[in-house]
């Protein structure tokens, strides 16, 4: 029996793609969140985070992709949640997304056409354009809409990494086995 998945079916060109992924990295502000940040009264930076996205996330590590963050801002509630979800890349404070990219490759010896790059704003676009698969969210800059070749239904801070870890698990013939086996308990 097939499950229904959250995502719309791409085209055979962005299952292709999302078949041969072997990193998902993603960028924060805008993805991981909705874009919003607040701050307490003692000025502490507070960020909300869609349990949705983690179990994605999650998904993705126990079937053998790795994730990373890369992102410019740096945040104590976001390294909560990346130790929280066991995320082992994490790049904060990166002020040169395209040379950070390049290293994580290096570092995981991949190819750009084996690695998937999610952003949403203008600082993404130099690194979805060298991603193998790049994906964005519907309320991205209307450029990386033009440029990427998926996006999500649901937007930043509200799923969209899970729509984006089921899109890959599915290309690569996981899904199914996933979704029947949290079916049958």
């Amino acid at each position: 029996m097939n499950l229904p998945v959250t995502f719309e079916m791409p085209g055979q060109s962005v299952l292709d793609r999302a078949a041969r992924t072997r990193l998902l990295a993603l960028d924060v502000d805008g993805v991981l969140t909705d874009g919003s940040v607040w701050y307490g009264e003692q000025g502490e930076t507070l960020k909300p985070f869609n349990i949705l996205d983690g179990l994605g996330i999650r998904l993705l590590l126990e079937n053998g992709i790795a994730v990373a963050v890369i992102t410019a801002r740096r945040s104590a509630p976001l390294l909560r949640r990346t130790e929280d979800l066991r995320i082992p890349h994490v790049l904060t404070g990166v002020g040169d997304k395209p040379q950070a990219w390049a290293g994580l490759l290096a570092e995981l010896h991949l190819d750009s056409d084996e690695a998937a790059f999610m952003g949403d704003d203008l600082i993404d676009l130099a690194v979805l354009r060298r991603a193998g698969l790049a994906m964005t969210v519907p309320n991205a800059h209307p450029l990386l809409l033009q440029e990427c070749h998926w996006h999500s239904r649901r937007p930043g801070g509200q799923g969209a990494v899970r729509e984006a870890s089921e899109l890959i698990l599915h290309a690569q013939g996981r899904l199914q086995a996933i979704l029947e086996r949290y079916r049958h308990g």
